[in-house]
């Protein structure tokens, strides 16, 4: 395919294809899926070899958060039987994060539900990442506590944070139909602190919510804009109990399209396979480790994901190597400060969103153990 040869030329010089392009990924067919994936994993090889960098989640925090995100388990209002808990103790947090670093994963994600720390929080995750950092020589840490107040990304960032998670999740003009009680703007804000403070920006996006084409396109270049290093792409758990529960939009074959574009628009960047991926990429997920570089190991926030032994085993048998300690993630130029971005192109061509999947609840699974109950956690 012309288009894909058009792709592969313009991710190996890092350039940014056209919206059209993007667009015409995500409308490929079932008959060329093998293509495109096979395309988007020699841009992946060419930046990143065949290594995958593990990140493990804690919770810090668990549910009781005042904003009303739809598809968020711990939302305003939501139903959703999850774990529910205040903050974990910096040694009880250290632990659960030991437990991730002993299966391999380079990258600790400390996680707290809420719109964001009070300077009281942000002390108590400070000494968190002190108490980590102690125990796990080498390890990085990430911190996603929501939107951030003045001079709290510069304390982070002193306290021993090496990034700051904070997704957009959708385009800017569908961002009001999942949140009312933050908007796009502020969300873009906290980035952008994070990266003046000399924080590893980590943002990325949520699949399957009802999105178009072109709501998935926009919100990827928007990141793209932004220039994070590290993409997270989720795919939703539709809890019971959460106004989302009903969207079953995704396909396998959909989420490696998905996963595709987002290399193609973003192909120096660590594009991390994230929440989402057990439940709607199930037996093709060893396909998306020639599109990403990074996965999250074990359990998620709020939901549990595959054993961390299978996890390994996947990466093994796929032919893939788990990223060390010793191994800078980033490509060289991206770790000099690369050129700026070359300009987004403008416009929008609009698609419906794909069919709806059956529901399928019970690839659900709730987490029960690790941070905040008293049972061994999964890496």
């Amino acid at each position: 395919m012309d288009l894909l040869n058009t792709l592969v030329d313009k991710g190996l010089r890092r350039e940014v294809p056209t919206r059209d392009e993007a667009l015409a990924v995500l409308a490929t067919s079932d008959d060329e899926l093998l293509d495109v994936v096979a395309a988007a994993g020699r841009v992946r090889r060419e930046w990143f070899g065949r290594r995958v960098k593990l990140n493990y989640l804690v919770n810090l925090k668990s549910g009781l958060c005042p904003e009303d995100c739809s598809y968020c388990s711990q939302r305003l209002g939501s139903k959703a039987e999850i774990l529910k808990y205040t903050w974990l103790k910096p040694d009880d947090a250290s632990k659960a994060a030991a437990a991730g670093v002993a299966g391999g994963a380079k990258r600790v994600c400390l996680v707290a539900s809420g719109r964001g720390p009070t300077d009281k929080d942000v002390e108590r995750v400070s000494e968190t990442i002190s108490a980590i950092k102690e125990q796990n020589e080498g390890v990085e840490i990430c911190a996603c506590l929501g939107l951030l107040g003045e001079g709290q990304a510069e304390r982070l960032r002193a306290a021993g944070a090496d990034a700051y998670n904070h997704n957009l999740n959708t385009s800017e003009a569908t961002y009001g139909d999942i949140c009312t009680t933050h908007d796009f703007a502020d969300r873009v804000e906290t980035v952008q602190q994070a990266q003046s403070a000399g924080m590893s920006a980590c943002s990325g996006l949520i699949a399957g919510m009802g999105e178009t084409d072109a709501d998935l396109v926009d919100v990827v270049f928007a990141l793209r804009e932004l220039d994070p290093d590290s993409v997270p792409v989720n795919f939703l758990i539709p809890f019971e109990g959460t106004p989302l529960a009903k969207e079953w939009h995704l396909t396998p074959q959909r989420c490696l399209r998905i996963l595709a574009m987002v290399r193609f628009v973003c192909p120096d960047v660590e594009v991390r396979l994230a929440g989402g991926r057990e439940v709607h990429l199930r037996s093709l997920q060893p396909l998306a480790l020639h599109l990403v570089n990074s996965i999250f190991l074990g359990d998620y926030l709020t939901s549990e994901g595959q054993a961390g032994k299978d996890d390994l085993a996947m990466i093994a048998d796929a032919g893939f190597e788990v990223e060390g300690t010793d191994t800078a993630t980033l490509p060289a130029h991206r770790r000099a400060a690369a050129d700026p971005v070359d300009a987004v192109e403008a416009g929008a061509t609009a698609a419906v969103p794909a069919p709806a999947e059956e529901a399928r609840p019970d690839l659900v699974a709730v987490r029960r153990r690790g941070a905040g109950t008293d049972l061994p956690p999964n890496a």
